[in-house]
């Protein structure tokens, strides 16, 4: 791949990837109004049930095969308080397990799936998955939309190919630290559009477990544990 100021070449990685709701208290509130919905409609059976045996005409008593119809519907609703009894425990269980999950990220660098990179002491990274070998057009963007940098480079077929800029703009000034997103673009040997995907590289800094599923802030933004690409040592 050819050099440009500004810019360290591409080189293909032996990294491999790994392939790639609601808030809690929002969860937690739903269950809480279905189970006491259920349960009003529960003690409502019950005491319809018990208002009818106690009421009827002893002279034409209630129907056999309407009360054993009537005492499957009321086993059919204690069943379906239990059920739900059951979800939510499982429901409760599966976030524990992603929060656990979760804080076992933090400090580890992660890839994930991303256009938009952290410039820090004047380096951002960014990752290229390249299916053909292609000449790639690179545009890089400030956090107000202004174009600081373009280049062009031909490069083989890969995953995980970092690209690496050093902050220096096209016109060789140097920008500051901060966030800035890359557009690449590419077309093979007969000129074809070739489709790329682009990954960024950073430490997890923290994990919001309030909420479901928990985020994960990397360089700023942040992802769900499934955006997680693969964990660099």
């Amino acid at each position: 791949m050819a050099a440009t100021s500004g810019v360290s070449s591409p080189v293909v990685s032996g990294t491999t990837p790994l392939p790639a709701s609601s808030p809690t208290s929002t969860a937690a509130a739903t269950n809480s109004l279905a189970s006491q919905q259920i349960a009003g409609n529960f003690q409502s059976f019950l005491l319809l049930l018990t208002t009818q045996l106690q009421n009827q005409n002893p002279l034409d008593p209630l129907d056999t095969n309407q009360f054993t119809q009537q005492l499957v519907e009321f086993a059919g609703v204690q069943q379906q308080l239990n059920t739900n009894d059951s979800l939510a425990t499982l429901v409760s269980l599966q976030q524990t397990t992603q929060s656990t999950q979760a804080l076992g990220f933090v400090g580890k660098t992660a890839v994930v799936n991303g256009s938009t990179a952290q410039l820090t002491n004047g380096a951002a990274t960014w990752e290229l998955s390249i299916p053909t070998a292609s000449t790639v057009n690179i545009s890089i963007a400030s956090s107000t939309g202004q174009t600081v940098f373009t280049g062009s480079y031909a490069v083989h077929a890969g995953n995980n190919q970092p690209f690496m800029w050093n902050g220096e703009g096209s016109d060789g000034t140097q920008w500051p630290a901060g966030n800035y997103t890359m557009t690449a673009t590419a077309k093979d040997a007969s000129n074809n559009n070739v489709a790329i995907s682009t990954q960024i590289q950073g430490v997890v800094s923290s994990v919001d477990l309030t909420q479901s599923p928990p985020l994960l802030t990397i360089g700023g933004q942040t992802y769900t544990v499934n955006q997680i690409q693969s964990i660099v040592d």
